[in-house]
């Protein structure tokens, strides 16, 4: 009974360990309604995950994680949720994990290529958003809402 106890705890938690096939050190500037931070943190992704540990004075302070929902320490919830309370809840759900990813926000609208990457200005009632990314990171600047999400590489 015992061994079977001990196999049984091996196979579960050998599960719950995260493999990442990328992990990136950034500078990360976050200020939004419930974050305020610049400092380094890492960025991890595999196929499935999405991961931003944020660290002040070499310590982990926060961990925001995306797959089909977002959790960070406060607990998991949708991305519509997430957005409501860390970003502004006229966002599409998809916003963080785009910004994460490097990827086009609000569906693609009007993106401008430019030499080493793109730029979306995307303004309605609700937003003012310059949204930048080229080979020195990401840049998002919401000037209707005071929010603003930069990723740079550490030798930016």
């Amino acid at each position: 009974m015992k061994y079977l106890l001990l196999i049984f705890i091996l196979f579960f938690s050998a599960c719950s360990v995260k493999e990442y096939e990328i992990t990136q050190t950034k500078i990360i500037t976050i200020k939004s309604p419930k974050i305020k931070f610049s400092d380094a943190g890492y960025l991890r992704n595999s196929d499935k995950t999405i991961e931003l540990e944020l660290f002040m004075a070499g310590r982990s302070i926060e961990k925001i994680s995306v797959n089909h929902m977002i959790c960070t320490s406060e607990g998991c919830m949708s991305k519509s949720g997430f957005n409501k309370d860390y970003l502004h809840s006229s966002y599409p759900d998809d916003t963080m994990q785009n910004m994460l990813l490097s990827h086009a926000i609000y569906d693609g609208k009007n993106v401008t290529k430019t030499a080493d990457g793109f730029e979306q200005k995307i303004k309605s009632s609700q937003v003012d958003i310059i949204y930048r990314v080229d080979s020195h990171g990401v840049f998002f600047k919401d000037r209707a809402n005071g929010i603003i999400f930069s990723i740079k590489g550490i030798d930016e």
